[in-house]
Formats: structure tokens, sequence, C-alpha cells
């Protein structure tokens, strides 16, 4: 199987009570099965988010045929997703430079080490 990864940033409230939350909400068995469900449907085959202070790194390693547009729809369709996503808005907020309501914002690879 052929994957691709996708790497994304974004900032939470720099709140450690609102960070603690966020993080709680991660902890394994806490995520909605829901969220996890929809992840895997559209095509995801792992995810990891990564902290730092209060700016957060996600990881998406996806099938070859992974269609961003697709998964974007998916969310929007689903009114759990909507759900989940509302919530996490309360710990989330835009990077400086994001255009407004954008919260992920897509990394640009500037180093690759082999291959």
């Amino acid at each position: 199987m052929n994957t691709k990864k996708y790497c994304f940033s974004c900032d939470l409230k720099n709140d450690s009570k609102l960070i603690s939350e966020y993080k709680e909400h991660h902890l394994a068995g806490n995520i909605w099965p829901e969220i996890t469900k929809s992840i895997k449907d559209a095509g995801v085959v792992n995810l990891e988010i990564y902290l730092t202070g209060n700016r957060m790194f996600m990881i998406m390693e996806v099938h070859e045929n992974f269609d961003p547009v697709k998964k974007a729809k998916m969310d929007a369709d689903n009114p759990k997703v909507q759900e989940w996503e509302k919530l996490m808005w309360n710990y989330q907020q835009e990077l400086p430079w994001a255009k407004d309501g954008e919260k992920w914002i897509p990394l640009e690879q500037v180093f690759k080490l082999g291959e």
C-alpha cells in the first residue's frame, strides 16, 4: 500500500487550563468514536498531533488515493464531526497568517533526508 503524508499546524489558545482540557479530549478512549471513524473512512491511515507550547503539528498519513476535498465535504456533511469541530474551537485559535475561519494550515516541506 502506497501512502503519502500531509502536515499541518494550528495554535491552541495560550491558556494552560484550556491546553490541558484539549489534551484530555485527545487521550485514548476520549475521542468520540464517530470522529475516529470519519477520519479512517476518509482514507487516513495514521494521524498524529504534537504540541510545543500552544503550537500544534498534525501529521496525517493517507492512502495514495486520498482526496482532501472529498474529506472536507464528508466532514461538512457529518453533524457529529461539526459538533466536535465546534467544541475544539473552544481551545484552538487561528494562526496569525491564517485566512478567516481557517484552522489547520498546511506546512511547507523545506527538508527531507533520504529517498
